[in-house]
């Protein structure tokens, strides 16, 4: 199901914005023009990752130094080894939607 989330001028390249599509927490990024959606749950412990830094299109564990890809979903490196799920976003008339 298609849900609208935000108008895209208002997520700036580099922010990022936490929402809760049906009671699930997931963040949307900007990262150079593009948008990308993942779940706001680290596969480790629940952590909230729309919280964590950004170093280009990697999101970084401040616990443990996890790195996941913002793009795919894809853990980048230990100690964890389960991807983040993702969700296709989607801008249509200038607003943000995403699968879920």
């Amino acid at each position: 199901m298609y849900h609208r989330v935000s108008k895209f001028v208002e997520l700036s390249p580099g922010e990022r914005l936490s929402i809760k599509v049906s009671g699930q927490p997931i963040v949307i990024f900007n990262i150079d023009g593009g948008v990308f959606a993942i779940d706001d749950a680290c596969t480790h412990d629940d952590g909230p990752l729309g919280d964590w830094e950004v170093e280009d299109d990697q999101i970084i564990c401040p616990r443990q130094g996890t790195r996941f890809d913002i793009r795919s979903g894809e853990v980048l490196s230990l100690p964890e080894v389960s991807d983040v799920p993702t969700y296709p976003p989607r801008v249509v008339d200038g607003v943000i939607g995403i699968d879920h």
